[in-house]
């Protein structure tokens, strides 16, 4: 005989979570452009507010008949006490985990916001590991379960086939989503180095292991002892670091926004096993935006989409190890600086992660509206993978209330640096290096670069000579006749121009 948990929610659940995902709709629509940013943040706050207000008030009125067999049900008298407890757990997770992150957020620094972006990713890769975890060990508390009872034997409990995809589908994007990110995190945080680590036979070993997960999760659906499901998590945590650990510094923005992607699978697959129809739809945005941008991206830099997700695919040993040439090179002031830039027609301002590091967005802006007030034309050009996630300098930019019509994107501005006076480059390393175009040795060549070359005067603010770009190689645009070398912090050297101006 067997006996199965109906779930059935209310309408109006199912409602407030439709508002909520049309609230996730909407927030997306409004962070495709930097006018509307502010309100597809407010938009998406309410959404979540509306999934996470709905979830605890089924949490304390329909999780307690649980003993009775109904997950979702009228609660008698009894249950309210188990209601409550529920409730009393779920508000103090949501106190430490809100206030985690309310001191997280006002206390981070957006050089630190990438690898805060990737930390966040491995939290809701784990979540989702942990949920198909507590959903494997108790299946009749998530009513996915049948109890089976032959004649004359104990009764079974069977997950339903259904479920056993699900779950081991959640469980396995889950766990690549967590160790992935880990190691993005410790790329972008420094702790480990940013160029690719190449395994031997790398790609046999992925591509077996891969195989692997998806036939025990076939297999699963068959049986479901411990030794299936725990083999399934534990090769998953693998594939993440090994597929990750290829990926260079010059592919970390699209890495980012591959995790993202991920996450966004992980918490669907989970919304499926939790019968929410919040996470699913929240889920499946976040997993199809994010595979979107990072195809954008992979396009943008001229990148094979499958080789970045296959782990690095075609990445070269080589990358990474270069070192600054010690070759002759123009030195300049902030007083030649701003020389220059008094009596150009236009200039560009290229920023970068060394504006990042600097915090010298605000300094910008103001040497930007000097200049403005002298009749110089000034426009900023940003380049697709600049920092260390997608739209690091837009939000740099933006925090620093740049007008939006000043700000274009490489396709929209690299045909005018031939006909622009100066470009004040500001630690944008990689994304300007000439050797892209030039060089097949490199392990950026074949990525669109910005055509800062071509200005009649190119000024680079660089802290030293002697470091090197996020994807360990020398730029050959620092000894270039037309290239004027600004060595010193970003801000300061920012922040004397702007004095010479005035």
């Amino acid at each position: 005989m067997a006996e199965a948990t109906v779930h059935a929610q209310p309408a109006w659940v199912l409602l407030a979570y439709l508002i909520a995902g049309i609230c996730f709709i909407l927030a997306l629509r409004g962070l495709s452009s930097p006018d509307t940013s502010r309100r597809g943040n407010t938009t998406g706050m309410i959404g979540m507010a509306i999934a996470v207000l709905t979830t605890i008030y089924v949490a304390f009125f329909y999780v307690a008949p649980m003993p009775t067999g109904s997950l979702y049900g009228q609660p008698t008298g009894d249950d309210f006490g188990v209601g409550a407890r529920a409730l009393v757990e779920i508000l103090v997770a949501i106190a430490i985990g809100g206030g985690i992150g309310l001191v997280t957020a006002r206390k981070i620094q957006m050089t630190a916001m990438p690898q805060l972006v990737a930390a966040f990713h491995s939290l809701v890769g784990m979540a989702a590991v942990l949920v198909g975890a507590a959903a494997y060990l108790n299946p009749e508390a998530f009513g996915i379960a049948v109890r089976i009872t032959p004649i004359a034997s104990p009764s079974i409990i069977s997950i339903l086939p259904v479920s056993r995809i699900e779950m081991g589908l959640g469980v396995a994007i889950g766990a690549i989503t967590f160790s992935g990110s880990v190691i993005a995190f410790l790329k972008l945080n420094g702790n480990m180095s940013g160029k690719p680590i190449l395994l031997p036979a790398r790609h046999i070993i992925n591509l077996g292991t891969l195989l692997g997960i998806l036939g025990l999760i076939a297999y699963f659906v068959q049986d479901q002892s411990p030794w299936v499901f725990f083999t399934i998590m534990g090769l998953s945590f693998a594939i993440g670091f090994l597929l990750i650990i290829p990926i260079g510094g010059a592919d970390m923005p699209v890495v980012i926004s591959m995790l993202n992607s991920y996450s966004g699978w992980a918490a669907a697959a989970m919304g499926f096993t939790l019968h929410n129809s919040a996470m699913i739809i929240t889920g499946a945005l976040v997993g199809s935006s994010g595979a979107i941008l990072s195809y954008i991206m992979c396009r943008a830099m001229n990148r094979s989409f499958i080789s970045v997700i296959a782990g690095g695919f075609g990445a070269v040993a080589s990358s990474g190890d270069a070192a600054a040439i010690d070759r002759p090179y123009k030195r300049g002031s902030a007083e030649d600086a701003a020389f220059l830039m008094k009596q150009a027609e236009q200039v560009i301002i290229v920023p970068g992660y060394g504006m990042a590091v600097a915090q010298a967005q605000h300094a910008v802006r103001e040497m930007a509206d000097l200049l403005k007030k002298e009749g110089v034309k000034v426009k900023y050009a940003i380049h697709p993978v600049a920092g260390r996630m997608p739209g690091h300098m837009n939000v740099l930019l933006a925090e620093a209330n740049v007008p939006y019509d000043e700000v274009f994107e490489l396709e929209d501005i690299n045909s005018e640096f031939a006909q622009t006076d100066v470009a004040y480059v500001i630690g944008a390393n990689d994304v300007t290096n000439p050797a892209a175009k030039t060089d097949k040795s490199s392990p950026i060549y074949g990525m669109p670069v910005l055509d800062v070359e071509k200005a009649r005067t190119c000024l680079f603010v660089k802290r030293s000579m002697g470091g090197v770009g996020y994807a360990g190689i020398d730029n050959e645009l620092f000894y270039r006749d037309n290239t004027m070398m600004l060595l010193g912090d970003a801000k300061k050297m920012t922040e004397e121009i702007v004095k010479a101006l005035g």
